[in-house]
């Protein structure tokens, strides 16, 4: 069974950073199409970023310019680095495929306030 562990979220105030990490077990971690995802109160789940094996990204609009995606293969750990933060980005937060198709993690929360 494939699992994602979800860790660096937190409480930050409007322009600030984070960065999430998501490591993965049981899982041929270097071929897979991978994304991070977010699910605010009361709304739908939501794509925020991917990217491919061979390195490749893209990103929702609304994060464009702010938030990075990347890989470590060898560490099978997934990163978000997300900058300028505004309070419409809180959510928790899971990595997946970017199918969505394997076991959901627990998440992070990341809120950010005033």
């Amino acid at each position: 069974q494939v699992q994602f562990v979800e860790s660096g979220g937190g409480s930050v105030q409007p322009g600030g950073s984070l960065t999430l990490s998501c490591t993965a077990s049981r899982i041929e971690f270097s071929i897979y199409f991978l994304a991070w995802y977010r699910q605010a109160p009361g709304k739908k789940p939501e794509l925020v970023a991917s990217i491919r094996s061979g390195g490749s990204t893209n990103y929702t609009d609304s994060v464009k310019g702010r938030f990075t995606i990347s890989r470590d293969n060898d560490k099978k750990t997934l990163y978000l680095q997300m900058n300028s933060l505004k309070p419409e980005d809180t959510a928790v937060y899971y990595c997946n495929t970017a199918a969505g198709r394997l076991d959901w993690g627990q998440g992070t929360q990341v809120t950010v306030s005033s």
